[in-house]
């Protein structure tokens, strides 16, 4: 799992801003619905993420 990980990472690394914005928000709506947590998403992403929980007023979903 680790190393699907850091692919993962890295594949997140090379995508442009606006994949990025667009994978956040996959991330934050996963997150809501309870299929992931914050502590699942990529480090690249976790900003992102908590900004749009937090716009949501769902900041409590944002645990490490």
């Amino acid at each position: 799992m680790n190393f699907m990980r850091q692919l993962y990472d890295v594949i997140i690394f090379l995508l442009n801003e606006k994949e990025v914005k667009t994978v956040a928000v996959i991330y934050a709506t996963l997150i809501i619905k309870g299929k992931r947590t914050f502590k699942s998403v990529p480090n690249r992403l976790k900003d992102e993420v908590k900004e749009i929980l937090t716009s949501l007023e769902c900041e409590n979903l944002v645990e490490e």
